[in-house]
């Protein structure tokens, strides 16, 4: 079949599942943003960027669908291009539902079966939006904008013939009506690759060595943000200073912001940090930015501890990455890692918001790994038998796409 895929950051999620279909034969082709500076063994074509996006008091509730639409007209014209110049067109299209890509590609490929990639359906009760009370809107009728928000969501699941989300509780995030046309399938981990290595090391900017068996504490995140907890982890950090004074923090993030809103000045990182200046020990704490992904795996592989926080939103890979490497993950107690993780059995749970309480079982953790190698065996068991890429995820994966 010849397969077309549709993401503004390709491979993303498709990483393992395009160059699988390649393999099988299958005429595989992505499509891409402009500013998309990632390299893909797969025939990669790429589409402008739109134009800046509309300001909110120009378009009001619209500014996302505005958004989201223009991206879909430049995704349809290239996709144009590719079937009147290149003569390619796809028995299959995939792509994901999140940026408005697939909105108009079935005026282009009125034949091909539409697939999306059912990531998250914003909501206004229960998900991310007004979960954390310090940085929720006060306006009464801030609802009104996140039911705007859906709109390109809702009209991709509408035109497509089948969707695809990594969890049962990001599936359940969409409304009934479009949540029969979802299937379940991580994107997959790679447990041969992701394994404990007990002869792990890692040298800090600073010169010092990590090796495996240290007392390292870990907390990893795209951006350094509300979203996934950084502002709990970063202020549980004194106690835990304290009580460990042979602890080495590690953390890894950017100072962007990935979701929800921007600060109103500065970084996220540098209001969180202002909070707790002063505190003894924090030159302990190595901020390292982002990491290549091979420094990020030894550091998974070294820690001792490791800190997973998120509201209820999209779940990390990285969650289940720590787990397949045998980390000992304290995660919070919220819906969407309720599915991954059972207290007391591969990890424990915490409540979100319960600063002393994240210091207390990171200082657990710290002070007696060997009391919790069951718990690390067991995490590195639930990845292996529930999100293991070559012998679950990515069969379920290609069977999704070949119909």
């Amino acid at each position: 079949m010849k397969i077309l895929f549709v993401h503004q950051n390709f491979p993303a999620q498709f990483k393992h599942l395009a160059p699988a279909l390649a393999a099988r034969g299958h005429d595989v082709v992505a499509l891409t943003a402009d500013s998309n500076k990632q390299q893909s063994q797969i025939r990669t074509y790429r589409y402008p960027m739109s134009d800046p996006a509309p300001k909110p008091g120009q378009a009001r509730l619209a500014t996302t669908y505005m958004a989201m639409t223009d991206r879909a007209h430049r995704v349809g014209r290239a996709a144009a291009q590719l079937r009147d110049k290149l003569g390619f067109v796809p028995d299959v299209i995939f792509g994901h539902s999140g940026w408005g890509e697939t909105l108009f590609l079935k005026e282009i490929f009125p034949q091909a079966r539409l697939l999306v990639y059912a990531e998250f359906y914003y909501g206004t009760k229960g998900l991310d939006v007004g979960f954390d009370p310090e940085f929720s809107s006060a306006d009464p009728f801030s609802g009104f904008g996140v039911i705007a928000r859906q709109s390109h969501l809702a009209l991709s699941m509408v035109q497509a013939d089948a969707a695809l989300s990594p969890t049962e509780w990001q599936a359940d995030t969409f409304p009934p009506e479009l949540r029969s046309k979802i299937t379940i399938t991580h994107d997959g981990v790679d447990t041969d690759a992701l394994v404990p290595n007990p002869a792990a090391q890692f040298t800090l900017p600073n010169g010092r060595a990590l090796r495996a068996g240290d007392e390292v504490l870990t907390y990893v995140t795209r951006n350094i943000e509300p979203y996934r907890g950084s502002h709990i982890f970063i202020r549980a950090l004194p106690q835990i200073l304290a009580a460990r004074p042979g602890a080495q923090v590690v953390i890894i993030g950017g100072d962007g912001v990935s979701y929800g809103m921007a600060p109103p000045q500065g970084t996220w990182k540098e209001r969180f940090l202002s909070e707790i200046a002063g505190a003894p020990g924090l030159e302990r704490v190595h901020f390292l930015g982002r990491v290549p992904y091979r420094d990020y795996v030894t550091l998974m592989q070294i820690s001792r501890a490791h800190a997973y926080l998120t509201i209820p939103f999209v779940l990390s890979w990285s969650l289940l990455e720590s787990m397949a490497m045998g980390a000992h993950v304290m995660a919070s107690r919220t819906a969407p890692v309720e599915e991954v993780v059972v207290d007391g059995v591969n990890g424990q749970l915490v409540d979100f918001f319960d600063v002393d309480a994240w210091s207390e079982a990171l200082i657990a953790a710290l002070a007696n790994p060997a009391g919790f190698a069951a718990r690390r065996a067991a995490a590195r068991k639930t990845i292996v038998e529930n999100y293991d890429l070559k012998r679950l995820c990515l069969p379920r994966l290609i069977r999704f796409t070949e119909g």
